[in-house]
């Protein structure tokens, strides 16, 4: 069989993107988890192709509104653990410029990539040009929520764009879905792939009513208003239609018996095909890192990996950028939580109140309204802060919209003297945080995206955190 020549092409797009990374980082410019990608697919748009079709177990691509970078993760450590060498998107820069740079610098400038699969997580809207560039041998579909109108539009225009995508699949390709997510389990239902469902049959954390930022309360089929009998996140639970055949189908992968450890970790059983049920630990909390995890499950299963390669490598996972991460700065632990849309938001509120109770450690709230963002901070009505107007927990909002945050607190019944603004700018307003803490005493910070980049790179100056491209 004759040797395959080196793809030249391919080879001056890693190389370029490869230098325009050196550069970026060298001078302090950037983490060059973007700007190379544009070099390399401007001088090999084919890359993607190429590399993936180098990767001998394929490439797994995670899409969803919350938790695609955690699941991504978690992913990718598990198939790390059970002996396979994973290119991997890792800094969570998710469009394709961010996961062209990713695989250019995870391959040879002869074209031979550093890993034998690929774990790519994709924006939503950038889902359909990743899906064909990428002819991935599994999807995962982790859940559809509204999410930066200005940007993304309506949820139903993601799910169209979605399921066309989804249409046009081969029967080789392994489609793994949130079924307690009505949208996705209804825009899978006719795909020409193998489909995997995966859900909760849990009895203990369940949601009395549909939530204010609920998106999917009516049958894509008919129109009608779906029931529930269990309701565990936004809309996520075993629905059915009342008016007509539409319902949550049969689980191939079951989470249950959940215990949520504060903001520490979770325990979970999960129930495999072939009646295999396991009993796991995740180094991560809240209800919402349950669904990641069940996913990440259900993957590792359409792979075979070994129940002892996902158990290790579920207890030994930690979030990183933001994603519950916690620091120590000036004898203080600070907890930092990204939020960026209503459903998320109010699963981590949900979290650190203890479901609804009360709110234990004072927290800063910081809002920024840059494109990555959304302009439009109007969804700060749709997150139910009123499960903060207990107490007497000090709450800060800082932030370019920190004054729209205060104002909402306010709404929300949170008591004036609670309520301290500190400003737009990041440093000031960690210095001030940190200070109204008291010695070896805790705090949360929630922030937005670009917030959170912000505060990190403050915090990564200071020495408290690394940069999010070297974890």
């Amino acid at each position: 069989m004759a040797k395959r020549l080196p793809d030249v092409r391919l080879g001056l797009a890693v190389a370029a993107a490869r230098a325009t990374t050196f550069g970026l980082r060298k001078t302090g410019r950037g983490g060059g988890t973007a700007a190379p990608g544009l070099v390399a697919d401007f001088l090999d748009p084919d890359l993607l192709g190429k590399v993936s079709r180098r990767l001998d177990r394929g490439v797994v691509v995670v899409a969803g509104t919350n938790g695609k970078t955690t699941t991504s993760r978690m992913i990718a450590d598990i198939f790390t653990a059970d002996g396979s060498r994973v290119v991997h998107n890792r800094s969570g820069s998710n469009l394709l410029r961010g996961i062209a740079a990713a695989f250019a610098g995870q391959t040879s400038i002869l074209g031979r990539p550093k890993g034998n699969i690929g774990v790519v997580e994709t924006d939503e809207a950038a889902f359909p040009a990743i899906v064909r560039r990428l002819q991935p041998s599994v999807i995962l579909l982790n859940n559809l929520f509204r999410d930066q109108l200005d940007r993304y539009g309506e949820l139903d225009a993601i799910a169209s764009r979605w399921s066309t995508a989804l249409a046009d699949l081969p029967e080789s390709t392994t489609v793994v879905v949130n079924a307690d997510d009505p949208t996705l389990a209804e825009i899978t239902r006719g795909t020409p792939a193998r489909r995997v469902t995966f859900g909760l049959n849990e009895t203990r954390y369940r949601l009395d009513r549909l939530p204010h930022a609920s998106d999917s309360a009516v049958c894509r089929r008919c129109g009608a208003d779906l029931e529930y009998s269990a309701l565990y996140s936004s809309h996520l639970g075993n629905w059915r239609c009342p008016n007509c055949t539409a319902a949550r189908p049969p689980l191939d992968v079951v989470g249950s018996s959940i215990q949520l450890n504060g903001v520490d970790d979770l325990e979970m059983s999960i129930a495999f095909p072939g009646d295999l049920s396991e009993r796991f630990r995740t180094g991560v909390p809240g209800l919402y890192n349950a669904y990641n995890t069940l996913a990440a499950a259900a993957v590792a299963d359409v792979f075979g990996v070994s129940t002892g390669a996902l158990r290790e490598a579920l207890a030994g996972f930690r979030s990183a950028f933001g994603r519950i991460e916690r620091i120590t700065l000036e004898g203080r632990l600070l907890t930092l939580a990204l939020v960026k849309n209503p459903v998320g938001f109010n699963e981590v509120l949900r979290m650190l109140t203890g479901s609804g109770e009360r709110l234990s450690e004072p927290t800063m709230i910081v809002i920024n309204d840059r494109f990555a963002d959304g302009r439009d901070v109007s969804w700060l009505w749709d997150v139910e802060f009123e499960m903060l107007s207990g107490g007497s927990v000090p709450l800060a909002a800082a932030g370019i919209r920190g004054a729209d945050m205060a104002n909402r607190l306010h709404y929300a019944g949170v008591e004036s003297a609670r309520i301290t603004a500190l400003g737009a700018e990041p440093g000031p307003a960690i210095d001030a945080f940190v200070a109204s803490l008291p010695e070896n005493g805790r705090g949360y910070i929630l922030a937005t995206y670009t917030a959170m980049l912000d505060l990190r790179a403050n915090l990564a100056a200071r020495g408290a955190v690394e940069q999010f491209w070297e974890q």
